[in-house]
Formats: structure tokens, C-alpha cells, sequence
């Protein structure tokens, strides 16, 4: 009798009670282990190597003992994966289509014991895919309850957890001061107030030896993050709304936008000095909430720039967005050349100019007009976010900056924006994008979603070329059947020559695409087969 390896996998989303003898990923194990066993007399075997995975979301395939499995897999040591429930394996119905390809190309069978699905027939992936649709409802819905729960409770002024601002100390949902370490804030915005630098601010908090909770030196991250942070000034900010705190201010609001005034000058003139830096530094936020900072690699002595989700860099995968990294100069591009199109908009343009007088509004008209790019350190004095979705980007412009720096270029005089009123308002426009991986090396590209770039793909020019001739060699009798193309060409597989011949039946704008290299980057062969046939 054949010999049928079983491989257990568990899972849990929490690590809590992990630290039991005997806690949930135990009991999934010894029900599965129980399970094999009655299956003995179909040759079903436990193999020794664990697969537990405690404290990873379902919702995602980055699990160090899941990866670790499909690895197995696909090194042929195992036939059977059993869990306890589908679940356990993956919530994501996009991620179970990719795991059931990779069990299918290994010849892997998987089993849930408690719902009695197998996936060697049909009527069990038919099941599994209605239960799995399920599943990933109930983690949207559950998902959107706990984001829609967390915005009223800070509309309402409340505290919903995370680090503790220095100055304050955690009190239920709010937040009380603390007399000893108010008294640093206060100190630190009057005298950045009185450098006008935080490099000197810095090195005056290290040499009179104020340290921050944890007894280290401030870091210029440190001080940033206070000098930007509204809720000394009482207020809860959640993405771009800003809410009356039921905490006390520890700041006054204009002692608060004197800071921003300076901290935005300073950006600027920062920006100015050297516009080939990433002037969507502290900008650019991936659709969590995340922020994506500057990283970059070096290759052949070449140095390419990134922006990388905060995620992602403090190792908490679990909270980082769709997008994760991104090519720096792509991401530029598209927003300077979206925000020059919504500044050329002369039409729009006058209905933010209307509180000026008429000399002025037709000055800047006839700049704008005249003007094919804008300077990035502009740019940036404009926005207030950029959020980056799969499929677009949000950008979102401060309102009340729109006319001085309109003005600033017109009369190239010094930039002064009040970024902290009271009642700002914001623009918001969308972009739409495309993400793709080039499909030899893999290099992440951003482009808008109505361009197309020209890049040619070989394989897929020689795959077209190779279906002609193949169609060719059977119209001028030189072959009759698919078995004598493949003795003409001396080739193993007649699958691979009947998938090239299909692409005959292409539609024609597909393969003038192909012919043009104006296909979509991440357009494989095996796409073509898998997607565009089908």
C-alpha cells in the first residue's frame, strides 16, 4: 500500500494563551493527529515536522511555518496538508486560489477535518471557495465595524490607544497631564520657537540633559513628531479631520502654528537646496495610515530611490497597507504632473482666485498658463497627503496655501503659509494608477492607468512569431498534425506547442500590443495562457 505523508498545519491570530501547556494550536494538532490515525488503513501517515503559526492573521501568506510548508510542498515531501478548519489556512479567497495552484502543480492534497472538504474533487473546491468567500466577508465586514467604531470614538474626543504622548499620562479612554513632563513640551516648542532649528534644539535638550520617558537623548525624529503633533493643542486628529480633545492642551494654538510656520519654511527652503531629493518625504502614506519614508539601494554603482511603508520597517506587517514600496521617481512624476494639471485648469483655477483682485487673479492665470512644469519645492508647500492605493492616489492640497504659493511664484517673493488655521480645508483629487511587476526581473513600475510605455517583451514576441509559423507550416501542407510539428521541431511537448498555436485566436489588439511593446509591463506568457485563453 502506498505510503500517503500528511503534514498537520495550525494556526492562530493572537498570541494570546500561546504560553498555556496547552493551548489552541495544541488542540488543533492533537485533532488532526486523531484524525490521520483512523485514516491509517488508507496508508496515511503523521510526519514529524510541525507547522504552527501563532500570532499571523489569515489574511495574509507572509507566516514563517505556513511558508516554510509550501516550501515542503514543493520540494514533493508532502501528499496531505490537514487543518482543523479552512480558515486556519488562509482567509483570503485571492491567497487559497494561489495556495490550491501550488497543491495542484505538486500533486498535494489538502483536508479540513471539521467541514469535510477535500480538495481532490471538484465538488470540494466548488464548496471551499463558497466557504472561503464567506470567511473573507466576515473579515471585511468585521474590519470595517472596528475602523467605523474607532472614528466615532474620536469624533467624540476620545483617546483610542497606542503610545502615550510624552506630557501625558493615560487615564481610561483620555488622557491627563503629567505636571513633570509637560513642563519638556513646553520647553521644546518655545525654544524651537527661539532656534528656529531642531539640530539646535537638539543639542541645547542633550547638553542640559532632558532626556525623553525611556532616559535617552531626543532624536530629531523625537522632536519632530512633538513639534507636529495637534494633540498638545487638545484636538484628536484621525486622517485628515481633527476633533475636540477630552484631553487638556498642554500647547496654546498659536503658539502651535508659530512652530508650523517655521517648520514649513524651513521644509521649503530645505526643499529648495537640492530638488532632487524626495520632496514627498513625511507625505506620502500607503492606504493604512502609514507612512512611507525614504529608502534607497545602491545597484551597479547606481543609486535608486524608494519610499517603504513605517509598516513594514518596524517589522508590523500585519498593519501595513496594499502597497508597500514604491520606486520614488515613478510616485514623483505622477503627482507633480497631476497637481500641474489640476493648477492649468485655468477654469477651476478662478474660483479659488476669487478673493483677489483683478490684477493679481489675471497675473497668475497668464503664469499658469505660460508654465509647463512647476518646481517641486512649490509642489510640496501644496500638499497636505498623498495616500497610495493598488489602483490610484489620493492627493490632498491644503486650500489655504493654494494662493500664497501661487503668488510666491508669480512674484517669486518668499513663501509664507499659515498651515495650522483653525478651520483648514482641503482639495482632493484622485489619480489612477497601474502597479506592476515586470515579469523577468521583477522591478516594481508605477505608471498612470491610461499610458501605455513601450517596452518590448522578446518572449512574448518570439511565442507569437513561433504560432504563425506553426499555423503556416499546416496551411502550406508541410505538417498535418500538432504530432508532426513537434518531430519537425524536434520538441518534447505537445502541450506547449497547442498553448503557442492558441495565440492565434488572440485579439488582434492584444497582439498589436505585443508587436508594439505597448503591453501591459507585467503581461507573461503564462498569463497569457491562464487569463487571456480562458
Amino acid at each position: 500500500m502506498r505510503k500517503i505523508r500528511c503534514a498537520i498545519y495550525t494556526r492562530k491570530s493572537t498570541e494570546e494563551g500561546l504560553e498555556q501547556d496547552f493551548n489552541s494550536l495544541d488542540a488543533q494538532r492533537e485533532t488532526c493527529e486523531a484524525y490521520i490515525k483512523s485514516q491509517k488503513n488508507e496508508g496515511w501517515i503523521l510526519l514529524e515536522k510541525q507547522y504552527n503559526d501563532g500570532g499571523y492573521s489569515g489574511g495574509t501568506m507572509e507566516r514563517p511555518a505556513f511558508k516554510e510548508l509550501l516550501q515542503d510542498i514543493k520540494e514533493d515531501k508532502i501528499d496531505i496538508v490537514v487543518v482543523y478548519k479552512v480558515d486556519r489556512l488562509t482567509r483570503s479567497l485571492m491567497d487559497f486560489s494561489k495556495i490550491i495552484d501550488i497543491f495542484d502543480k505538486h500533486q498535494a492534497s489538502f483536508v479540513s477535518i471539521t467541514q469535510h472538504f477535500n480538495t481532490t474533487t471538484s465538488m470540494g473546491r466548488l464548496t471551499l471557495n463558497i466557504l472561503l468567500s464567506f470567511a473573507q466577508f466576515e473579515r471585511e465586514v468585521t474590519g470595517e465595524r472596528i475602523r467605523d467604531k474607532f472614528a466615532v470614538s474620536k469624533k467624540k474626543g476620545l483617546w483610542m490607544g497606542g503610545v502615550v504622548p510624552l506630557g501625558y499620562d493615560k487615564d481610561n479612554r483620555t488622557l491627563k497631564i503629567n505636571e513633570k513632563d509637560s513642563l519638556k513640551i513646553k520647553l521644546i516648542f518655545n525654544k524651537y520657537l527661539e532656534f528656529k532649528s531642531v539640530s539646535k534644539l537638539m543639542q541645547y535638550l542633550k547638553d542640559n540633559k532632558i532626556k525623553t520617558k525611556s532616559g535617552k537623548n531626543f532624536s530629531k525624529g523625537n522632536l519632530y513628531y512633538i513639534l507636529k503633533n495637534k494633540i498638545y493643542t487638545g484636538k484628536i486628529v484621525h486622517k485628515q479631520n481633527e476633533y475636540d480633545g477630552e484631553h487638556p492642551a498642554i500647547i496654546q494654538p498659536s503658539l502651535f502654528e508659530e512652530v508650523q510656520n517655521i517648520l514649513s519654511l524651513n521644509a521649503i527652503e530645505g526643499t529648495s537646496k537640492n530638488t532632487s531629493d524626495s520632496f514627498l518625504k513625511g507625505l506620502l502614506y500607503d492606504d493604512k495610515e502609514n507612512i512611507m519614508t525614504t529608502s534607497h539601494s545602491n545597484t551597479r554603482n547606481k543609486k535608486y530611490r524608494y519610499y517603504v511603508s513605517q509598516a513594514i520597517l518596524g517589522l508590523n506587517k500585519e498593519k501595513s497597507g496594499s502597497v508597500t514600496k514604491i520606486p520614488a521617481l515613478e510616485i514623483e512624476k505622477i503627482v507633480q504632473d497631476a497637481i500641474t494639471v489640476f493648477l492649468k485648469n485655468t477654469n477651476q483655477m478662478q474660483v479659488y482666485l476669487a478673493t483677489l483682485d483683478i490684477k493679481q487673479e489675471m497675473a497668475i492665470i497668464k503664469y499658469l498658463e505660460n508654465t509647463e512644469t512647476f518646481e517641486p519645492l512649490f509642489i510640496r508647500a501644496l500638499i497636505f497627503k498623498v495616500i497610495l492605493y493598488t489602483d490610484r492616489i489620493q492627493i490632498i492640497i491644503k486650500k489655504n496655501a493654494l494662493i500664497p504659493v501661487l503668488l510666491s511664484m508669480v512674484y517669486k517673493s518668499k513663501l509664507k503659509i499659515s498651515c495650522c488655521e483653525e478651520h483648514t480645508e482641503f482639495i482632493s483629487f484622485d489619480k489612477k494608477i497601474k502597479i506592476a511587476r515586470t515579469p523577468t526581473k521583477g522591478k516594481i513600475l508605477i505608471i498612470p492607468a491610461d499610458s501605455k510605455i513601450q517596452k518590448y517583451n522578446l518572449t512574448l514576441i518570439k511565442a507569437l512569431t513561433r504560432c504563425y509559423y506553426w499555423h503556416g507550416l499546416l496551411q502550406k501542407g508541410l505538417c498535418k498534425t500538432i504530432t508532426d510539428i513537434q518531430r519537425f521541431e524536434n520538441m518534447k511537448d505537445k502541450k506547449y506547442i497547442r498553448q503557442i498555436m492558441s495565440l492565434r485566436f488572440l485579439p488582434p489588439n492584444i497582439q498589436e500590443d505585443i508587436l508594439n511593446g505597448t503591453q501591459d509591463v507585467d503581461l507573461s506568457l503564462r498569463k497569457l495562457f491562464k487569463n487571456v485563453l480562458v
